[in-house]
């Protein structure tokens, strides 16, 4: 009976996080119903958008930073990368969407999977100044390349047609985002309780023992590099098919060290906690800071106020804000049992 009980609360624990992430989607395609409805300003739909499809984006290096133990600070070239191409099939080849999202995903992989190749020879630090000269590369591209890119005056698409017959609009494009980051958290979640994350948690521990444990460290890493590229190109179709528009100067090497402060404030290896880092990073100045009263009424003092907390999470709680909650309950049994034991 005992084992039928604990068998049930197995079932049960992996089954929970799916019913989250389902709500969480369900409440946040309420927004355009608000903004609608004239409760919630329009600007905040726009914020909102752009943090979830961070949050994809930081989910796929969370993946490479958190269960391999590798680093890449290419993030921002490969988004954009995304973006450039899904703009140039639907706008100037007047190819369907779905086209489009397939080839901005394929594109960058077959990138990433080569960058995972220099990581076979290199890590650490230098393998962090290689990935981020391959996304000075692509950035340059973006510049030069103007046949497609149109340099720095940048590229314009337009919300998504669906098979060719849905024209969506903000509204509709943005319950798209939303149900592709649950998508993407439910996969996430999956990959990471397979095998495969099994293998990346034991490969980021000890290469040596990975390979006396029989995985092939040359194709995890591969592996590894190609999911994260490949959520990196998913959020540049879908920032570029809200946004409308991308520039070279917005995939810089400033965007990907914001995406890397998201995983590190929200949490290493935790799905939520990624999600949280990102409301944090892209979402705190615009959301909440610049609301208060003093704050708010200077220009550029949000985004200070928003770097001396990050600074002050990394400092003081560098596990993540997401483990603040157990940490509390943790130390509300240890002051309830000690005061126990002391009245016996």
């Amino acid at each position: 009976m005992e084992k039928r009980e604990n068998r049930l609360l197995n079932w049960y624990k992996k089954k929970r996080p799916y019913s989250d992430y389902l709500l969480f989607g369900l409440l946040l395609t309420l927004l355009p119903i608000l903004v609608e409805l004239r409760l919630l300003r329009y600007s905040y739909l726009t914020t909102v958008a752009s943090i979830l499809i961070y949050s994809i984006v930081a989910l796929g290096l969370n993946i490479l930073l958190g269960y391999s133990g590798l680093i890449s600070l290419g993030t921002a070239g490969f988004m954009g990368l995304g973006t450039y191409l899904s703009a140039y099939i639907t706008a100037d080849l007047n190819l369907p969407f779905e086209l489009a999202l397939i080839i901005s995903i394929v594109v960058p992989m077959i990138i990433g999977i080569l960058t995972g190749l220099v990581s076979l020879r290199i890590e650490g630090f230098y393998l962090a100044i290689a990935t981020l000269a391959i996304s000075e590369i692509l950035r340059k591209v973006f510049v030069e390349f103007e046949v497609v890119t149109n340099g720095f005056s940048g590229k314009k698409a337009d919300y998504p047609k669906l098979l060719n017959l849905i024209d969506l609009d903000r509204s509709g494009t943005f319950i798209m985002i939303v149900i592709a980051l649950v998508a993407i958290m439910i996969i996430t979640y999956n990959l990471i309780n397979s095998y495969t994350g099994r293998a990346f948690l034991t490969m980021r521990g000890s290469e040596s023992a990975a390979q006396a444990m029989g995985i092939n460290i040359y194709r995890y890493r591969l592996l590894s590099f190609a999911i994260t590229v490949a959520y990196a190109g998913l959020g540049g179709v879908l920032y570029m098919h809200f946004v409308k528009y991308t520039y070279p100067d917005s995939w810089s090497l400033l965007f990907s060290l914001n995406i890397l402060a998201a995983i590190v404030i929200g949490g290493i290896r935790s799905i939520p906690g990624t999600i949280l880092g990102s409301f944090i990073v892209f979402g705190g100045p615009d959301l909440i800071l610049k609301r208060l009263p003093v704050i708010g009424e200077f220009d550029g003092l949000a985004y200070i106020f928003n770097g001396i907390l990050i600074v002050l999470i990394v400092l003081f709680y560098p596990t993540g804000l997401i483990h603040v909650k157990e940490d509390i309950k943790l130390k509300l049994l240890k002051l309830i049992k000690g005061k126990e034991s002391y009245s016996g």
